[in-house]
């Protein structure tokens, strides 16, 4: 007797399918950029593989193996992963280094634009029984001078209390866990969700296959992403984690900065946690 698909039946397959197709959606046209820019980026990624082959004495048949591997990265959809797990943080690094205002982390592959409007004061789209604890995360979005954005926009989005992603796994609601928030006149938000699980990334694909045959583990602490923005503002994407977490020292994404570790506390009724976290944004053309 078959059973309901539910988020548990989630296959890196399947993950990394959606994944591929929501990049290729939302990359648009080819970047137009200078041959010699190519050239030179081009060329020393290749001279750095070079390098590792003669400095390790690379076999034919390691060779063999790592093209199959490529190969199979692609026909699972993984390239998205991939990326975003081992490449995105030094992109970030570099792209966000003349930041003044608040620090930024990785995207990752499971942002979905789109998601429901909501209110400065609102609870995120959730199921009516959803599992975890209850957080109450509220704030404030100013400039680098500190003074307030009204109106300013936070796109939110976390994994819930399984470690699993609403249009990324099967069985959720569309938008579970998932909105765009608009502050208050002040910049003021309080938002209503579940605190998020730690979890392994997909290790039934290709990635998985690498990281079993290194021996490393999957890992990513628990964490809410997050994109801020305001109009003549640079727009801040952002990870927040939790403290205690036992994988904020080995995140396998090498994404976490220690200003974005939050502590949630116990609220005064018993009902769940809260917590506080402000961001500031930087001006655009700085």
């Amino acid at each position: 007797m078959s059973h309901a698909v539910t988020e548990f039946d989630a296959t890196a397959a399947g993950s990394g399918e959606k994944a591929t197709e929501r990049f290729l959606e939302a990359q648009g046209s080819t970047l137009e950029t200078p041959k010699e820019r190519v050239s030179q980026l081009a060329t020393e990624v290749l001279t750095a593989v070079h390098d590792v082959i003669r400095r390790n004495r690379l076999t034919y048949d390691e060779y063999q193996a790592v093209k199959g591997w490529l190969i199979q990265v692609g026909e699972d959809g993984e390239w998205p992963l991939f990326m975003d797990v081992w490449v995105e943080h030094v992109v970030e690094e570099v792209a966000t280094d003349h930041r003044e205002g608040s620090k930024g982390s990785i995207e990752g592959p499971y942002y979905v634009p789109g998601s429901p409007k909501l209110a400065a004061a609102c609870t995120l789209p959730m199921r009516e029984d959803e599992p975890g604890t209850p957080l109450l995360f509220r704030g404030q979005v100013t400039d680098v001078g500190g003074h307030a954005l009204p109106g300013a926009t936070i796109e939110l989005w976390h994994a819930d209390d399984f470690g699993y992603y609403s249009q990324f796994a099967p069985g959720l609601p569309e938008w579970n866990l998932r909105g765009t928030i608009i502050t208050d006149g002040n910049g003021h938000f309080a938002i209503n969700t579940v605190q998020p699980a730690p979890y392994q990334i997909p290790t039934d694909g290709s990635c998985g296959r690498l990281i079993e045959a290194a021996g490393w583990h999957a890992w990513r602490p628990a964490h809410i992403h997050l994109k801020v923005s305001a109009p003549g503002h640079e727009l801040l994407t952002a990870q927040l984690y939790f403290q205690g977490d036992e994988h904020l020292e080995d995140d396998i994404a090498t994404a976490v900065k220690a200003e974005l570790i939050i502590d949630p506390r116990p609220n005064a009724d018993g009902t769940g946690n809260e917590v506080s976290y402000n961001f500031t944004l930087d001006p655009l053309g700085i």
